[in-house]
């Protein structure tokens, strides 16, 4: 019995890193992962690298990224970072309505 005693505080420090670190990494990369097969031809997009386009080709392993017009660099599926709105890739602030 003074074994699992002892052993209860080393059980819990892995279930707490687990909770706060494991847990939360693969719900971030199963909805990156979810987000970058739900890409579609016209879908504003910011590569992980920083760079902001426009999606014009799509394959299974690649896409095409308009960064300006007539300028269109192939990535991996995987560089695409996020899917962003016109707005944010203009800095322009959404208009107020009253």
């Amino acid at each position: 019995m003074p074994e699992l005693v002892q052993l209860l505080p080393l059980v819990g420090i892995a279930l707490l890193f687990w909770l706060l670190v494991i847990r939360p990494a693969s719900r971030r990369q199963r909805e990156l992962t979810r987000m970058q097969s739900a890409l579609s031809v016209g879908d504003e997009v910011m590569l992980t690298s920083g760079v902001f386009g426009t999606l014009v080709e799509l394959a299974e392993d690649r896409v095409g990224v308009e960064i300006a017009p007539g300028v269109v660099i192939h990535v991996a599926r995987g560089a695409v970072g996020t899917v962003v709105q016109r707005e944010e890739v203009l800095g322009e602030p959404e208009p107020e309505e009253n």
